[in-house]
């Protein structure tokens, strides 16, 4: 048997035997009484008495907060994760996106229209950056009497 398996051993029966002093303790406490969560606790805790086995001392923690119900149990790894969160450096910054958006919306709309009216409307494309191109569909739109 190697070190690491003899102090996964050793932890484990430390464990169990520390589970065991506290039901002892609660069954000397209230031996008439038990109530639901702990009848619901002595049977999860018996469940993970044999998956134990596998698990790390941190999952064993996690899994022995017997007194904290699953909404307190998530909002308590929601902080953890927030205190452990590192601040986001952008690469890219937001101001610079919104910039290149708007740069490229420009550039498709002017190949649009360069495509539209120079290979649908057989024209030359470069005549659809002409201001007088532009004059002309105005007054044709308008029609001015």
């Amino acid at each position: 048997m190697s070190t690491d398996q003899k102090e996964k051993t050793v932890t484990e029966q430390n464990s169990q035997e520390t589970e065991d002093q506290k039901e002892r303790q609660q069954q000397e406490e209230t031996p008439d009484a038990v109530t639901r969560k702990e009848h619901k606790r002595k049977k999860t805790l018996k469940s993970d008495n044999t998956q134990q086995k596998g698990r790390t001392e941190k999952q064993q923690q996690t899994t022995s907060t017997d007194s904290l119900t699953r909404k307190e149990q998530r909002k308590k790894r929601k902080q953890e994760k927030r205190q452990n969160k590192r601040p986001r450096r952008r690469i890219f910054p937001i101001w610079l996106r919104l910039i290149v958006v708007l740069v490229l919306s420009a550039v498709s709309l002017v190949i649009g229209l360069m495509v539209g009216y120079g290979v649908i409307g057989d024209g030359n494309p470069t005549d659809a950056l002409d201001w007088d191109t532009w004059q002309h569909i105005i007054d044709i739109v308008i029609k001015e009497n």
